[in-house]
């Protein structure tokens, strides 16, 4: 397996974290694993708000993560093998050889180094055998109950030859939890001619500090669609993914939907690096600004003979007293034949659009909600009730301001 070269390219906006705020490992002993049905309703609701069913007969699964244990881990697919990463470790001596912090190195940053040092790793392993297609998502969720942490979790997903998986992960706080940290690294690696569809949702408390740093390696013929959604940001996020398409006709489609408020500061950005012949990829970016600073970043590397488009789109409805949104789209072709292009827009809702779909009978309210969702472009398979009770709220902010 071809080992990337995942070092940053730029530094990184945002705050210094210190993680010596938060408490980093449990001091309390593991709780007994329960089954889905025994979740708290209001956590479940909350779960429910990120895409996660504890009861849902559309998924597969779920692994629940909350603070430092896991409390709920359920396999219904003998094609699927989803274990808890540490127990995974202990099982395979493959895993560690060939996988583990491969995709992302392990000295990345401090926040890799700190995941790195952990006595017993957190997170979740999940394995999709050769040829087998997962009819409904297996889920995930990384969940924060008590203030004052900082949740460290790594993620290893693999996809053998030929097989298909959606696999949706949501990450948030409980209601009243203000202040935490969360690191997440995700290593993912898909198969020759596997298909792998990843939506991540997170909601997070208004002083939370996130800090993902995810890797991708895609063989032949393989393809990884990335959807991460963030309509109720946290203090901070700083997130740049990168992708290695390594085989020929491999494929990417990365979607980035932020939401930054009043106090925000959210740094997002995205690599694609096709290495292989006939590669194709597309990173979209899409934001919506309340107040909150936004950069957008997207960088497309062109190895070999290839296409790749990167689209960075901004939406400003209120920009308080100091929120904007800084669009970067970046291209750097390394072959003759690779063809590249890029986009940046930024605007606000047009009241000749509002106006309009009012003279055909919609409310005001209801026009607004109709414009954001056209231009976030989020239609996102199993996510729709998530995403319009969000998408409603942002209309509130558009009408009357940050509460």
């Amino acid at each position: 397996m071809k080992v990337p070269n995942a070092r940053p390219t730029e530094t990184r906006s945002g705050p210094d974290l210190d993680l010596d705020r938060y408490l980093t490992a449990p001091d309390t002993s593991p709780p007994a694993m329960i089954s889905p049905d025994r979740v708290e309703l209001a956590d479940a609701a909350v779960m429910a708000g990120v895409g996660v069913h504890v009861k849902g007969e559309d998924r597969s699964g779920p692994y629940i993560l909350r603070d430092f244990h896991p409390l709920c881990l359920v396999a219904q697919s003998d094609d699927v093998e989803l274990l808890p990463i540490a127990k995974a470790l202990g099982k395979y001596d493959w895993l560690r050889e060939r996988y583990y912090w491969r995709a992302v190195p392990a000295d990345l940053d401090q926040f890799t180094a700190r995941c790195a040092s952990a006595t017993e790793p957190q997170g979740y392993f999940v394995r999709v055998k050769k040829g087998a297609k997962i009819p409904f998502p297996v889920q995930a969720c990384l969940y924060i109950a008590h203030g004052g942490i900082a949740q460290a979790v790594h993620n290893i997903v693999i996809l053998e030859e030929g097989s298909e998986l959606h696999l949706i992960t949501g990450c948030a706080t409980r209601y009243g939890v203000r202040s935490a940290a969360h690191l997440g690294i995700s290593e993912y690696y898909v198969g020759k001619n596997a298909k792998l569809t990843s939506t991540m949702v997170h909601s997070w408390g208004p002083d939370v500090e996130v800090r993902p740093r995810s890797g991708t390696i895609v063989e032949a013929g393989g393809t990884f669609v990335s959807n991460y959604v963030s309509l109720r940001p946290a203090r901070s996020i700083q997130s740049d993914p990168r992708t290695w398409l390594n085989g020929a006709g491999a494929s990417a489609k990365v979607l980035t939907v932020i939401l930054g408020s009043e106090g925000s500061i959210i740094d997002t950005g995205g690599e694609v690096y096709l290495n292989g012949e006939d590669t194709s990829a597309e990173l979209a970016h899409r934001a919506v600004c309340t107040g909150g600073r936004i950069y957008q970043r997207g960088l497309l590397v062109g190895n070999a003979p290839c296409q790749a488009h990167v689209d960075c789109a901004g939406m400003v409805l209120d920009a308080g007293e100091d929120g904007f949104i800084r669009s970067v789209p970046g291209l750097m072709a390394l072959h003759p034949e690779a063809r590249m292009s890029h986009e940046a827009s930024i605007g606000k809702i047009a009241p000749e659009q509002v106006e309009y779909l009012q003279s055909r009978g919609m409310e005001e309210r209801e026009a607004i909600s109709l414009i954001i969702r056209s231009f976030l472009g989020a239609d996102i398979v199993g996510l729709g009730p998530e995403l319009d009770a969000r998408i409603a709220e942002i209309t509130e902010l558009a009408g009357h301001g940050e509460k």
